[in-house]
C-alpha cells in the first residue's frame, strides 16, 4: 500500500536530503557572513546578499543531492519569495526555515534524474 505522500508524487528521501543540505548550507553561510560583516552591512546590502546567498546555497544543494542546477534554482527562487515576504513582515528566520521546507517539497515533487530514480 502506498503512503499518502508517495501517491502525491513526493519522494520523501529527496525531500529530507534537500531540506538538510539547504538548511545546513544556509546556516553555515549565514554564520560566516555574520562574522565577516557588521550589522550595518546587512541593513544596507541585505536585500542583495540574502537572495544571492540563498541561490548559492541552492546551487550547492543541487550539486550535493544530484539534481539539475537550472530547475533547482528556479524552485529556489519560488521558495525564496516566501522568505522575502517573511522578511517584509519582520520574521526573517522563520521565513528562511519555511522557505527551506517549501524548496525541499518543490524539489521532491518533480521527476528525479536517473541517478536519483535508480535509488
Amino acid at each position: 500500500m502506498a503512503l499518502p505522500w508517495q501517491t502525491a508524487g513526493v519522494r520523501v528521501d529527496v525531500f529530507w536530503r534537500v531540506a538538510v543540505v539547504q538548511l545546513v548550507a544556509v546556516a553555515l553561510l549565514s554564520l560566516l557572513l555574520g562574522l565577516i560583516f557588521s550589522d550595518g552591512f546587512f541593513d544596507d546590502w541585505g536585500w542583495l546578499t540574502g537572495p544571492a546567498a540563498w541561490l548559492a546555497c541552492a546551487w550547492l544543494t543541487a550539486r550535493v543531492v544530484g539534481m539539475e542546477p537550472g530547475s533547482t534554482l528556479l524552485r529556489a527562487v519560488l521558495a525564496g519569495m516566501l522568505g522575502g515576504l517573511a522578511v517584509l513582515l519582520g520574521l526573517h528566520w522563520l521565513g528562511a526555515f519555511l522557505a527551506v521546507l517549501l524548496f525541499a517539497y518543490l524539489c521532491a515533487r518533480d521527476p528525479r534524474p536517473d541517478s536519483l530514480a535508480a535509488e
